[in-house]
């Protein structure tokens, strides 16, 4: 039974994949991004946690506005005409203006839902439109 290192070993391109298995270890490392678990409204803040329940960020509710919803790794907040996602540190990510999108009806993973009249909206954190139904 040949192991995975003497494999590489008898192959004239061992030192390519022993650095493309580096290369893949340490990407599934940085893969591991924070995750939002949670969203507390306290007071006239929000404090986000991570997967692990340990505090991230504390935001204002008046510097971002209503918190509507979460996904895995941003959340989405009304303020005004405006509807805003951020990432988990709370780095806005894009600002849509609140007649286009409608009502924010849902957040689930990297995805939001609106509605708007007689239609079902879905979008994605950066802003843009991937899907459009009737309601």
């Amino acid at each position: 039974m040949n192991t995975i290192y003497n494999q590489l070993k008898e192959s004239p391109f061992m030192e390519k994949k022993i650095i493309l298995l580096m290369l893949m270890a340490l990407f599934s490392m940085f893969a591991n991004a924070q995750q939002i678990s949670y969203i507390k409204a306290d007071g006239a803040w929000y404090q986000v946690y991570d997967e692990a329940g340990k505090k991230v960020t504390t935001l204002s509710k008046s510097s971002i506005g209503e918190v509507v919803g979460w996904g895995s790794d941003f959340f989405v907040a009304v303020d005004g005409a405006w509807v805003k996602t951020y990432d988990i540190n709370g780095k806005k990510i894009c600002t849509l203006s609140k007649q286009t999108v409608g009502e924010v009806i849902g957040v689930a993973g990297n995805t939001f839902t609106s509605r708007q009249s007689a239609w079902i909206y879905i979008w994605n954190k950066e802003g843009k439109k991937l899907q459009t139904r009737s309601a």
